[in-house]
């Protein structure tokens, strides 16, 4: 009878850091490598309260798994089977046996919950299903300060033996050598391993026009089908046109907001690396704006509300958008390849690669 399945379960301590990207760019990595993997995930996080979470098909398609290679979750985090409870307890447990069946795979690869106390009402925390499955643990952590040592360690004393290591996310430039230098060497010292260090990536960060636009409810007043430019940064145009041309252009990739009464700002961006004008104040553009976006093939956007709010909704966005485009696919790839300790991720959890891999 073969054996059961390898069973890395990738968690995260905080919603938003990565969690997801790191599934895939493990897993295509994996792939690549020859490993036979199966992806999971046993709590689902549906968006607006359906049972669709548009993630899994994401992940399920990009790495091209066959129907035995992928296994559906036990359970949607929703209020209707949060107020079932117990029922939608008993249901989890029951549903949870589905990922401890083998089908042949090599490496059964999961995703965990948003959180560590995510999904505890249903027992399906990442604790309880590291228990359950027998699962190493993975944790995906976006660095804010020096102190994400405090939650990491919070995390080993809750996940014990089954924390076989960190991921720590979106270190930026100033942050990493106190990361690399004191963070790194003083988790390790806990018997924490630090297995990768993913540096701040303005294309992970990025958004597009189109999630601005679904965001604002936005009116789209041209280049309709150029929702899909990627924005890096948020400009605000509120300064005479001579100092707002120097500022534009030290931006990359910009979404510029500003009244719809400056034609002079907003002629200025268009001359710049902007890849959308969100016009605020209910005054439409000029013709002359209109026509030279056109030209260019810059989406012009219309807000009702005022600059301030709209520039606090769409900061709100960067990093805290799905991972849908093939740029960030790529992007995650080469994260995964250069900054990530595969070797001994797979060390770690005694697993060998196949013959035909070396």
């Amino acid at each position: 009878m073969p054996s059961s399945p390898k069973c890395l379960l990738v968690g995260s301590t905080e919603p938003y850091s990565g969690k997801s990207a790191a599934v895939l760019g493990i897993g295509l990595q994996l792939q690549g490598m020859g490993l036979d993997i199966a992806f999971g995930k046993p709590l689902a996080t549906p968006v607006a309260e359906s049972d669709y979470d548009p993630d899994l098909e994401f992940i399920v398609d990009t790495l091209q798994l066959s129907p035995s290679r992928y296994y559906p979750p036990a359970v949607s985090l929703t209020a209707a089977a949060l107020e079932e409870s117990p029922l939608g307890r008993n249901r989890a447990e029951f549903s949870l046996q589905a990922f401890t069946e083998t089908r042949g795979e090599t490496l059964l690869l999961l995703e965990g919950p948003g959180n560590l106390t995510e999904g505890t009402l249903l027992k399906l925390s990442v604790a309880d299903m590291a228990v359950a499955l027998n699962a190493a643990v993975l944790l995906v952590t976006r660095y804010d300060t020096v102190l994400l040592v405090d939650r990491l360690l919070a995390a080993k004393a809750q996940l014990g033996h089954h924390l076989i290591g960190v991921l720590i996310n979106d270190v930026p430039e100033e942050g990493a050598a106190v990361t690399a230098q004191v963070v790194q060497p003083f988790l390790e010292g806990q018997g924490i391993p630090v297995l990768g260090l993913f540096p701040r990536s303005p294309v992970m960060r990025s958004i597009t026009v189109g999630e601005i636009v679904a965001s604002l409810h936005a009116e789209v007043l041209c280049c309709p089908d150029r929702m899909d430019l990627m924005v890096e940064t948020l400009t605000i145009g509120a300064m005479n046109v001579n100092s707002a041309l120097r500022y534009f252009r030290k931006g990359v990739n910009m979404a510029v907001v500003t009244g719809g009464d400056r034609t002079d700002i907003q002629f200025a961006a268009l001359e710049t690396s902007t890849q959308c004008l969100v016009l605020t104040g209910q005054i439409p553009p000029t013709d002359a704006i209109l026509e030279r976006a056109t030209d260019l093939e810059v989406p012009i956007l219309a807000v009702d509300s005022d600059t301030l709010s709209t520039v606090e909704r769409i900061d709100e966005l960067f990093g805290h958008v799905r991972l849908h485009q093939p740029i960030k696919v790529q992007c995650v790839r080469d994260l995964v390849a250069t900054h990530l300790d595969l070797e001994r991720l797979l060390h770690l959890m005694d697993l060998k690669l196949p013959v035909s891999a070396g």
